[in-house]
């Protein structure tokens, strides 16, 4: 069963964060990604770019309509997630309260209900 853990974060928080901690908060992250890769659970671990990057992406008569966003009513946005591959829905929670932030703030957890067939 797969399992989908998001990060959220905001400016202010990563500016908050000490120049000289940066280094061994990465590796801390590091060590973590490489533990699971290497138990194959971690499927994959993505840092999203800060928000001012983001679009909104419509249809609109055919075309693709491009925005600016996302327009969030609050100022924090998804900063990185996780797809975890796990036995049991346990096991994945373990793992999620052992990603290195986890102490300060919440993971969110989602079940992966299906996904798309390679072929298709």
């Amino acid at each position: 069963m797969k399992y989908l853990l998001m990060i959220y974060g905001n400016q202010e928080k990563w500016d908050s964060i000490p120049a000289e901690e940066w280094p061994e908060a990465i590796a801390r992250q590091d060590a973590f990604n490489r533990k699971y890769r290497e138990t194959g659970e971690l499927v994959g671990a993505y840092g999203l770019a800060d928000a001012v990057n983001a679009r909104l992406v419509r249809r609109e008569n055919g075309a693709p309509a491009v925005t600016d966003g996302p327009y969030l009513e609050t100022k924090e946005y998804m900063a990185s997630f996780y797809l975890l591959d796990c036995e049991s829905e346990e096991r994945a929670l373990q793992i999620a309260a052992e990603i290195p932030s986890a102490d300060q703030d919440a993971v969110e957890f989602w079940p992966v209900l299906h996904e798309a067939p390679a072929d298709a």
